[in-house]
Parts: structure tokens; C-alpha cells; sequence
């Protein structure tokens, strides 16, 4: 059993509200989205090229300044982040699954090691001869594909496909997916779509490329050079006619935008539905969470979660950590990962 941990405070807050746009303004979006998306796969593929380097090697301000002429600095400054954490969450997954990959081929190993129908301490051999042969040759695949993820690695090329591997793969087989071609190529098309901006503090509520004002929700943003004679506003900008309020955690987002700290935005288009979104996140600020020791200590009670297949089993627990009361099982509408111990949340009050 894991020992008790308190859980992490989020990192950081994301917040959506819909966008209700024009034909008009639904076919600007879509073609900044395009125009950039391009750009910015062009860069990705520039970045895995390059491999596995220290991060002062690996030419961005070089990449910075070539998007830069088809976009502007600050659009160019958040495709190339987005590209390094592509490039960077693909390579992570890579050794997880090298990981997973080995303990699989260590645990079949061991027990081909072991005569069928025995058993040698603690590990168990398999049934019989038709058993033994099929995991022969799953052993053959699992090492196989090791070999491959193990090059990829070295090699410091992850396969990283634009738009979504599930995805691009429905294509194959429509009838399978649900899907006819349309409406494979509407959603295939919304997600390659970039329209993200990276926030920075002191500039106009936080965000200078996709602006939001806190006082009248109107939403504006920069258009990349080539599209500048679309432009509605000032200076290159296109404003949207309907505004965003951000219901949920409003308050927080306002003391942000006043006070013209960094908040990111994303505008994303849901196909099926026909709608536009615009998400708005920022960085929570951080800590330092108090250790189950020291909620012990301060008299308070401790709710410890379970995690199983198919509920929470959450329990009052004493100062030395047993259940006290009647549990309370929670069900969840979606298999829960699998148990990984006692995770002890914030205390709960007396009453």
C-alpha cells in the first residue's frame, strides 16, 4: 500500500464560453486557423528534425523569425512553444511505453522459464503447450516493438501526427467510426486548426494577439500579415460583433484581465455541434500543501479516497489513520483507473 500523500492543488484553471459568431466571422477564423496551422506543422516537423538537443539548441529564435514573416512575432513565439511541447509529451510517451514494454517482455520471459503446469517460487508457469507457444510469440512482438520504439528514441524522431492519431487512422474505415467522409474531413480540418495565444503580463488584459476586455467581453484578435486586408480594427486587429462573459470562475478571470496578467486563449470549433469556443487559462499560483502529518496535528478530521474499477470508497479516518463511521461509495459513470493507494484529501470539519 502506497503510503498517505495529500493531493496536489491544480496547476493551473481553464475556463470556456462559446462564441457565437457570423458566417462571415466563422469563415475568418477558420481561414487565420488554417493559415497558421500550416505554419505551425511546418515548424513541428522543422523541430523533430532537429532531435533530441538541450534546449538552448534547438533553433528557436532561428524558427521564431521565419514563421514570424508569414504570421507575427507573437503568433510565431506560440507556435514554436507548441511545437516544442509536442515534441517534447511525444518523446515522454516513448519512454513510458519503452517502460511498459520491458516489464512486459521481463514478465513473459520469466515465465516461459518455468515448466508448464509449475511453479518456481513465485512465479507460475503457463497452462499447457498451446499457451506457452502463443506467448512465444506474443514475446516475439513485444520485442519486436521495443526494437522499434527503442530506435525512435535514439534516434530522437517520435512520430507525432497533427490533428490526432485515432483520427487520421478512422479514415481507414468510415463504416467502423461512424463517419462519412465530410464529416471526417470537417472534424480532421478543425482539429489541425491553430488558434492559440500565449498570455503575457503587461499587455492589454493579458494577452496582446487574442484580446478580451473585461468590461464589455469584446473579443479582437491580430491577423497573421497575409490576412491583413480583412482586418476590421486598428492595427491588423479583426473584432468580433457578439462578446464572451466566462460564467465559471469569472471573478478570477476579471482580477486577471484588470490587472493585466498573463491569461492564454485558445478559440476552438466544434464541427459536430457547429459552434466556436473560446477557452481562457492561466497558471495557479502555487502552495505549499500541508503533509497528513501536520493536518493530523491540527485536530482536524482526514477523508481518505480509494480508488477502484468502478467507485470511490471514501472514509473518515482517525488521528492514527483508521475508518471511522460508515463509508461512503461513490459510483462513476466511467471505468476509474486502478488502485494505487490512499490519497488523503483536505481535512474535513467536525461537523
Amino acid at each position: 500500500m502506497a503510503p498517505p500523500f495529500t493531493v496536489a492543488a491544480p496547476g493551473g484553471v481553464r475556463i470556456r464560453d462559446r462564441l457565437r459568431v457570423t458566417e462571415g466571422e466563422a469563415a475568418v477564423l477558420r481561414l487565420v486557423g488554417e493559415h497558421l496551422g500550416r505554419l505551425q506543422r511546418t515548424d513541428l516537423a522543422v523541430r523533430v528534425g532537429i532531435g533530441r538537443v538541450k534546449a538552448g539548441q534547438n533553433r528557436r529564435a532561428e524558427r521564431k523569425r521565419t514563421l514570424t514573416v508569414g504570421s507575427s512575432s507573437r503568433w510565431a513565439g506560440a507556435m514554436t512553444r507548441v511545437s516544442e511541447d509536442q515534441y517534447q509529451l511525444s518523446l515522454r510517451c516513448l519512454y513510458d511505453e519503452r517502460a511498459s514494454l520491458r516489464r512486459a517482455v521481463r514478465a513473459v520471459e520469466a515465465r516461459l522459464a518455468v515448466p508448464c503446469g509449475r511453479r518456481e517460487g513465485k512465479v507460475r508457469g503457463y497452462a499447457d503447450q498451446s499457451e506457452r507457444w502463443a506467448k512465444q510469440r506474443r514475446l516475439t512482438m513485444l520485442k519486436t516493438r521495443l526494437t522499434r520504439v527503442e530506435a525512435r528514441i535514439e534516434s530522437g524522431r517520435p512520430g507525432i501526427v497533427a490533428g490526432g492519431r485515432r483520427l487520421a487512422k478512422s479514415r481507414h474505415n468510415l463504416a467502423a467510426a461512424r463517419l462519412t467522409e465530410g464529416r471526417w474531413r470537417q472534424r480532421w480540418d478543425a482539429e489541425r486548426l491553430f488558434l492559440t495565444a500565449d498570455g503575457e503580463s503587461g499587455a492589454p488584459h493579458g494577452n496582446y494577439t487574442i484580446t478580451v476586455a473585461p468590461d464589455t467581453g469584446e473579443v479582437s484578435l491580430v491577423l497573421p500579415r497575409p490576412l491583413r486586408h480583412l482586418a476590421n480594427a486598428p492595427r491588423g486587429r479583426y473584432r468580433l460583433t457578439r462578446t464572451v462573459g466566462f460564467s465559471h470562475r469569472r471573478e478570477e478571470w476579471l482580477d486577471r484581465a484588470d490587472a493585466n496578467r498573463a491569461v492564454r486563449y485558445d478559440v476552438i470549433h466544434d464541427p459536430q455541434r457547429g459552434r466556436w469556443y473560446l477557452d481562457a487559462s492561466w497558471s495557479a499560483d502555487t502552495a505549499v500543501l500541508p503533509t497528513p502529518g501536520e493536518l493530523r496535528a491540527s485536530g482536524g478530521r482526514l477523508l481518505g479516497v480509494d480508488l477502484n474499477a468502478d467507485h470511490l470508497a471514501a472514509h473518515v479516518l482517525d488521528s492514527h489513520g483508521n475508518p471511522t463511521g460508515e463509508p461512503l461509495t461513490i459510483p462513476s459513470a466511467s471505468p476509474a483507473p486502478p488502485p494505487s493507494g490512499t490519497a488523503t484529501c483536505a481535512p474535513r470539519s467536525p461537523g
